[in-house]
């Protein structure tokens, strides 16, 4: 259908905008009407750039005219022959300049289809298929129209008064003539009189529309201010506290800026206006003059609102941090932090003007035991232009430092609510003042609660209090939010978990790794929706070794050792023992995949199938590499190098395929080192580590870490951490006493080994070298320890 025949097919809402679109001269409703057709297939926006087009397309739509004011004539549409000819005058105007005419029909042409896409936004939120982000730009173009009739009106006022005065001058100029004339006509006289009586009456009614069009911009600002302060800044305020715990949300302030700019600016005209409005009083005034009497309410009216809207526009923009701290929000005493604070109403006469100020809340909540601190450093900056990237009025504090008070800290509270040092939330509050024109303003802005530690080993402690917070709390400052913490539910607090690993790698949790997670915690489920995550159970329980403990140990691991091969999606990660079991046995001899250790804190280990010698699939798991071992050797190159030595002294690779059938080679070939073999620059480790004996189904084994088998169809829900340090099958035993005359590497093995089985490794002893252990799942071949014999290289 075409765009035009579309428009006609309006709701009336909308067909109110096609109206006021083509309420203008530039380009008529009736010339886009009977044209439409024609107009619709040019190519306007090549034309604009193009001269000779645009010639070519002026040239045709003059001629197009002709013919409809012929249709006319013949038709007897008189008032119809009259608009087009009139028309067509106008058009002849853009033969200077063709190109112009085409940028003009163009910008109509896009206009009509922002009114149809509101169309068509209509139709899917009726039919309850909305895409948020075409509502959030649907709103945003909204905001767009209205701000533009904003300042359309305030420009017509300002017509408006400059007729006020011409019309108020030339009664006065005839009123003062009047008088100083002497007419002995009466009749003339009274002539005189009567016209002044008109022009008075005329100027009454010009200043009582004046009036009635300055309240109408007053609604209307007052609605913007309402959109802006209670709508777009709590948003964007929600986005901030999200991005803060890495959610990838956009938090720029350049837009916002710009529309409380756009409001501030008309305010500070209408107070202009009522100055006008006054000094023309002073100048005439009469019995009842209007202005005198409604003057004083639209005065408060407009500072009222104008007050409001600089108070809401003074904001953090960038949350305190110290520059090594996990995250923001995390401040540590006597280390410095920074923080930005901006104004979102720039006005440049105020560069350097405004000189803000930052304090720690003068009061604090009646806790016992609740710290106090001052804050110490450059504590005075002044908003400039300079500081920021975008132009925006900002103040960045660069040096600040925290001190506790030694005194009256933790005085005598009226509350013995337990809480720690890391749920202790305080507030950093900035404060300015705003003068221009004649309006003074205090303006404050806080942040958001700070975490304070004195000692880094509470970083990671502290860094889960600002996540729960910033997750779920709707209040920004909640200080007393541990007091009485509420629970996440599973979507929220899943969200959470993948944005930590989003911001740290820019990769973050898939379903099947969250639903692994999730299982971890609730046990199986058919929906976790409905599941909710304690902060206790999150932080708390099981201390040291919390879910948060477990979970941030294989953060930190990922983002400092693993972050390329994780963002490669070559790290299955978050996956069930069972799980692995079930997929690994259904594909073929040498499949591997990479998997977190479920017990180790910050540990990865891999998993690969093996046929036995009846046929069936055998599933293996090598115990996890932790930091101690990915910081000698990368993880690629433990993966490159891994053996296994047969029974028959032949050294093999068990790992073939990356999960599901990818190449090993192909998958991490582009990470390897380029030099191998004795001149790889790990060959150290290799030769002391990634070596592993196996006498059929036994495997030497590295007891200082505990086994990380795969076991039963799925993880144990958690009552607590489990995982390999619950799961050894009992063959593990100590080395009997003739062993211990070795002074063996802390990486060896403490297994027996039967004295028939040595002499080969003795014969050659580079064919065996310290290892890391294996076992396997219950109802699978056991590793009888015992069979293998261990020396030291």
């Amino acid at each position: 259908m075409a765009q035009w025949d579309r428009l006609g097919q309006l709701p009336p809402s909308l067909k109110q905008q096609l109206l006021e679109l083509y309420d203008k001269e530039a380009l008529p409703m009736d010339v886009r009407h009977y044209l439409a057709a024609w107009i619709e297939n040019q190519e306007w926006r090549r034309a604009a750039k193009d001269y000779e087009l645009a010639v070519v397309l002026l040239q045709v739509l003059l001629e197009n005219l002709d013919i409809q004011h012929s249709r006319f004539v013949q038709e007897e549409s008189f008032l119809l022959q009259h608009n087009i000819r009139r028309y067509k005058q106008n058009f002849q105007r853009y033969l200077k300049d063709p190109c112009d005419l085409a940028s003009t029909i163009l910008w109509f042409l896009e206009k009509e289809k922002e009114i149809l896409q509101s169309a068509d936004l209509i139709e899917q939120v009726q039919l309850l298929h909305v895409e948020p982000e075409i509502m959030e730009i649907s709103s945003q173009q909204d905001l767009e129209r209205k701000m533009a009739g904003l300042r359309n009106e305030v420009q017509c006022m300002e017509h408006t008064i400059v007729c006020l005065e011409e019309q108020q001058d030339e009664f006065d100029f005839k009123y003062q003539t009047h008088k100083m004339e002497a007419v002995a006509d009466e009749a003339m006289k009274n002539a005189q009189i009567k016209n002044l009586q008109s022009l008075v009456n005329k100027l009454d009614e010009c200043r009582k529309s004046t009036l009635s069009d300055l309240y109408k911009i007053l609604d209307r600002a007052e609605d913007l201010i309402e959109i802006l302060v209670k709508k777009e800044l709590v948003e964007w305020q929600r986005r901030q506290q999200k991005s803060c715990i890495g959610a990838p949300d956009d938090v720029c302030l350049d837009q916002l800026e710009k529309w409380f700019t756009c409001v501030a600016v008309c305010l500070f005209q209408v107070r202009e206006f009522l100055s006008k409005l006054e000094e023309l009083v002073g100048k005439v005034s009469y019995e009842n003059d209007p202005v005198k009497a409604q003057k004083p309410a639209l005065q408060m009216r407009a500072d009222t609102l104008l007050n409001n809207l600089l108070k809401s526009s003074f904001v953090v923009e960038t949350q305190p941090s110290m520059p090594q701290g996990k995250g923001p929000l995390v401040l540590r005493t006597n280390v410095q932090f920074s923080a930005k604070t901006r104004l979102l109403v720039k006005f440049p006469e105020l560069n350097h003007s405004m000189k803000v100020n930052v304090f720690k809340e003068r009061e604090s909540p009646q806790i016992k035991g609740y710290r106090r601190f001052n804050v110490l450093g450059t504590k005075t900056k002044a908003l400039n232009m300079v500081e920021s990237q975008s132009g925006g009025m900002v103040a960045d504090f660069r040096h600040l430092t925290l001190k506790e008070q030694k005194s009256g800290g933790g005085g005598k509270g009226v509350s013995d609510i337990p809480l720690s040092v890391t749920e202790e939330l305080h507030i950093i509050y900035f404060d300015t003042v705003f003068e221009l024109k004649g309006l003074t303003v205090q303006l404050q802005a806080s942040s958001l609660p700070v975490v304070i530690i004195s000692n880094s080993s509470q970083q990671q402690s502290a860094w889960a209090s600002v996540l729960w917070f910033n997750m779920l709390s709707q209040d920004p400052k909640d200080i007393m939010f541990f007091a009485n913490c509420p629970a996440a539910t599973w979507p929220q607090f899943g969200e959470m978990l993948s944005w930590q690993f989003l911001s740290a790698t820019k990769l973050g949790l898939n379903d099947a790794q969250l639903e692994m997670i999730a299982y971890k915690l609730f046990g199986k489920q058919l929906n976790y929706d409905n599941c909710k995550m304690g902060w206790s159970k999150f932080s708390k329980e099981n201390s040291p070794d919390t879910f948060w403990m477990w979970f941030d140990g294989i953060l930190v691991m990922v983002k400092t050792y693993l972050e390329e091969l994780w963002r490669d999606g070559l790290i299955m990660g978050f996956v069930s023992k069972g799980k692995e079991k079930s997929i690994l046995k259904k594909k073929q001899r040498g499949t591997f995949l990479l998997r977190f250790s479920d017990s180790v804190i910050g540990g990865i280990t891999f998993s690969w199938v093996e046929i036995t010698g009846t046929g069936e699939p055998e599933v293996k798991t090598v115990q996890p590499f932790t930091k101690d071992d990915l910081k000698q050797i990368p993880f690629q190159e433990i993966i490159r190098n891994f053996q296994i030595l047969e029974a028959d002294n032949i050294p093999e690779n068990p790992l073939l395929y990356l999960y599901p059938n990818i190449p090993k080679e192909e998958a991490f070939g582009k990470y390897y080192s380029e030099k191998s073999g004795d001149a790889s620059p790990y060959i150290k480790y290799i030769k002391t580590k990634l070596m592993f004996v196996s006498k059929e189904n036994t495997l030497e084994a590295r007891p200082p870490m505990s086994s990380d088998m795969a076991q039963g169809e799925g993880l144990e829900p958690m009552n607590g951490l489990c995982g390999e340090a619950a799961e050894q099958n009992g063959n593990l035993h100590p080395l009997d006493s003739h062993m211990e005359t070795y002074q063996s590497d802390p990486m060896l093995s403490d297994s027996v080994l039967q004295e028939d089985l040595l002499q080969p490794f003795l014969d050659n002893p580079n064919l065996f070298l310290e290892s890391s252990i294996f076992e396997d799942e219950p109802g699978m071949p056991q590793f009888t320890l015992q069979e293998l014999h261990c020396l030291s290289p």
